[in-house]
């Protein structure tokens, strides 16, 4: 492989020094990228080793250019990478082009040359994805391997659950947060050998939780004092207002706070043609844990232990006129106000009045 990237590097020198449009299809070890002239003529098409060596070998003697990669495992680093080289980098949203995902004919060479051709014509037609800064991915990393612990002890918690009512009995008097081996001495000699181990595995699990949720309440204190203008609200914690702050990254990408809800995809589809306008689902695009974590928040605030608020007040009433799925989709409109009045706070610093329109009203009355 290091001899390819060495043909490669050597064929780069002697592209001459015009704008060049490079499509850069991502595998996990091998990559493979096309390089297109002015005109749109194929000037190189070669495959390289996904490393920073050999990416730097080959993209650092190549002039400076306009580079099209799809997004993926790999994309964070690469793009940043890249982009340290000189070059213009647009990270495709794959999953929305058409041409690459639909194909029939479809290879990572082909998919190279799709990338460079839509990125030589009109970038916006790859529907560009910004990435998050390294230092952004690398805090939002401590909340993701949390995340795969929760889903871990979830998994685990439901499994006793399904054994010991598979042998006629119940694990009771426990959730997921104080299921231990403790738990299981009611049970029968048989199951209780059984659960023992599973129950141990899921106590260890949730120490390991604490102990992150004890260094991600450290890291929002010391680096993130955003957070504790997103903590006003209430429902919304430290977990929520970290993961928003680091998923969006910069505010000001927004042109208005309205705009967030569709980006995280709580905003309901379309597909207007001609007279018919349908009621869609929501996109479910954008980020999905941040997203689950905002319909969290949303039910915490509509919930019985949430206060009397002007979200609340409003997501009420949405659940009261929304027919059969009322309380449903009230719950996610509610999480759609929350990140759009998360942004808003964000953007303004400003302080948070939960009955803030309810007392413009009574204000107005008294007039």
């Amino acid at each position: 492989m290091k001899k390819v990237s060495t043909v490669a590097a050597k064929q780069s020198r002697n592209i001459s020094q015009q704008k060049l449009t490079v499509g850069f299809d991502l595998g996990d070890r091998n990559s493979w990228y096309c390089v297109l002239d002015e005109a749109g003529q194929i000037q190189l098409e070669q495959r390289v080793r996904t490393s920073a060596k050999a990416l730097q070998e080959v993209f650092g003697a190549m002039p400076c250019s306009r580079i099209a990669l799809e997004i993926g495992t790999h994309s964070p680093w690469i793009s940043r990478l890249l982009s340290a080289l000189g070059h213009e980098v647009i990270v495709a949203n794959a999953r929305k082009v058409r041409l690459i995902g639909e194909s029939c004919k479809k290879d990572d060479r082909l998919d190279a040359q799709t990338l460079a051709r839509l990125a030589r014509i009109d970038p916006q037609l790859l529907y560009p994805v910004k990435h998050r800064s390294a230092q952004a991915q690398a805090d939002l990393m401590m909340i993701r391997a949390r995340a795969a612990l929760v889903r871990g002890r979830t998994a685990l918690v439901n499994a006793a659950r399904g054994l010991a009512k598979s042998y006629g009995e119940r694990l009771r008097g426990c959730n997921v947060r104080n299921m231990d081996p403790e738990k299981a001495e009611g049970l029968s000699p048989e199951l209780q050998r059984a659960l023992e181990p599973l129950l141990a595995t899921i106590e260890e699990l949730s120490e390991r939780i604490c102990e992150y949720n004890d260094r991600i309440a450290a890291l929002a204190e010391a680096s993130y004092p955003q957070v504790a203008l997103l903590k006003q609200i209430k429902g919304v914690g430290t977990l929520i207002a970290l993961t928003f702050l680091l998923t969006l990254e910069d505010p000001h990408r927004f042109g208005k706070s309205r705009d967030v809800g569709g980006y995280l995809g709580l905003q309901p589809g379309r597909r207007q043609s001609g007279q018919r306008d349908p009621q869609l689902h929501i996109s479910k695009a954008g980020d999905p844990y941040l997203r689950t974590l905002l319909v969290q928040g949303a039910q915490h605030i509509l919930g019985p232990f949430g206060i009397d608020c002007d979200l609340r007040r409003w997501g009420l009433k949405l659940a009261e006129r929304g027919g059969r799925n009322g309380k449903k989709r009230a719950i996610v409109a509610t999480a759609r106000k929350l990140a759009v009045l998360l942004h808003h706070l964000w953007v303004s610093g400003e302080v948070y009045e939960p009955l803030h329109n309810s007392s413009r009203v009574t204000v107005a009355v008294a007039a």
